[in-house]
């Protein structure tokens, strides 16, 4: 039986996944491929003795396995920017396939990879780099493939859906954040997961896969989860909402919208659903309607499981000698859409707005004036005499659908009266009707 030849570059928490799983189901990878795959070589900062190398060079040089001539796919697992970068373009440099988990050098430096790779005629896989082990990029590049896709949204931090669960019972952001720490579910510094920078890397590779657009991580906009209160979770449940730090991609005539931020999902919807570590990824396309894939978007085996789905489907195109079987973005390049980004000043959106009101006669009048005037309408509004505190009461409404702008002009000049007090809390409605 023919062989095909791996380098895993890193053995932490997916490459040590991806090589139990490739060991463990050796056999049943090598009856679905139709050749066997051999781990040629591994490279990792420090030797792991967990794990069975015996007959496989090592080397604690990663850019060992991209100039061994007896590797034919380069596994990419040790995450970061440049040395990573710098590491899969020796490695297409030297003719090989690249099959990487790392969202961050695909969002960021993906469109100089893909062309060097179109170059020299290699593949860059990267199923893993999107929802740790749900094949969304599967999904969307080839089975939904005869479909204008118009919205993709969805959980795709599992960091900040386990916070914004465990808030729901009335724990505050920070106490909540220590214990995914101690989980090993945040990092020492979580900002790139609650921050929403780890969710805009991911939704940019969906969003360029899904519409067909270069990749433009510098203009997806990213708000984070630390500012959200279990006030705010308890007061969306009662209006019949859950908070969901969503990513959110919508094409539009005159480009794309590209953001990550805190959401009011309609507690129906099904991604309203979806609680602790798991991601779902809502697709919209014209001809199949709405579909969603969930499941665990990190871990070790469960991410390995996409590496090796990657590793799979190049082995069979270096089994018979072909070339990149699906373009790397799923459109041929020049059927590639020149659409950019939209300022978020253009999205539109419904809003929950917290304000901050002294508890005197007329206030709600002049709040709701000052809507109106922005053309903004009520949808409900929520004031309990029962929360009032030193003479404040939180005034909470949810808008009807408008755009970003008039919010922001509405909330500069409800900041502006004289019986608001503190900034006006925003969080943003989706329906995804």
């Amino acid at each position: 039986m023919k062989e095909v030849r791996v380098g895993i570059c890193g053995l932490g928490t997916v490459g040590g996944g991806t090589f139990q799983v490739l060991a463990r189901n050796a056999s049943l990878i090598a009856g679905r491929l139709g050749c066997n795959i051999r781990v040629a070589r591994v490279a990792t900062r420090t030797p792991k003795d967990e794990f069975d190398l015996t007959g496989i060079p090592f080397s604690q040089d990663v850019f060992d396995v991209a100039n061994d001539p007896d590797v034919d796919i380069l596994v990419e697992l040790i995450g970061g920017y440049e040395t990573a970068k710098e590491l899969v373009m020796t490695a297409i440099r030297n003719g090989k396939h690249v099959v990487t988990a790392n969202k961050a050098l695909i969002a960021v430096h993906g469109n100089e990879i893909f062309a060097a790779a179109e170059e020299k005629g290699v593949i860059v896989a990267y199923e893993a780099g999107v929802a740790g082990g749900i094949p969304v990029i599967k999904a969307v590049r080839e089975g939904l493939s005869a479909n204008r896709i118009d919205v993709i949204a969805g959980i795709i931090n599992g960091t900040g859906n386990y916070i914004l669960t465990e808030m729901r019972a009335g724990r505050e952001f920070e106490e909540v954040l220590r214990e995914a720490q101690a989980l090993g579910y945040a990092e020492a510094d979580p900002t790139f997961d609650v921050e929403g920078i780890d969710a805009a890397h991911k939704l940019t590779i969906l969003a360029s896969a899904g519409f067909g657009v270069p990749l433009q991580f510098e203009h997806a906009y990213t708000e984070g989860i630390s500012r959200i209160t279990p006030y705010d979770i308890t007061h969306a449940e009662l209006l019949g909402y859950r908070i969901k730090h969503l990513g959110i991609a919508r094409r539009r005539d005159n480009g794309i919208e590209l953001r990550v931020h805190p959401t009011l999902v309609p507690k129906s919807h099904s991604i309203a659903q979806v609680d602790g570590v798991l991601n779902a990824i809502l697709v919209d396309g014209d001809a199949v309607g709405q579909t969603m894939y969930s499941g665990p978007g990190a871990g070790d085996e469960a991410t390995g499981s996409a590496v090796i789905a990657d590793i799979v489907d190049v082995a069979r195109s270096v089994a018979c000698g072909s070339s990149q079987r699906v373009p790397y973005l799923g459109f041929n390049p020049d059927a590639m859409e020149n659409l950019g980004v939209l300022p978020m000043e253009d999205i539109q959106s419904a809003y929950y707005l917290r304000i901050q009101a002294l508890d005197r006669p007329g206030v709600l009048a002049k709040v709701a004036s000052v809507l109106s005037e922005h053309g903004i309408n009520i949808e409900s509004i929520m004031q309990k005499e029962s929360e009032v505190t030193d003479g404040r009461i939180p005034v909470i409404i949810l808008t009807h659908t408008v755009q970003e702008r008039q919010i922001n002009r509405a909330i500069e000049d409800l900041e502006a009266l004289t019986d608001i007090e503190d900034k006006v809390v925003r969080i943003r409605a989706e329906n995804f009707h």
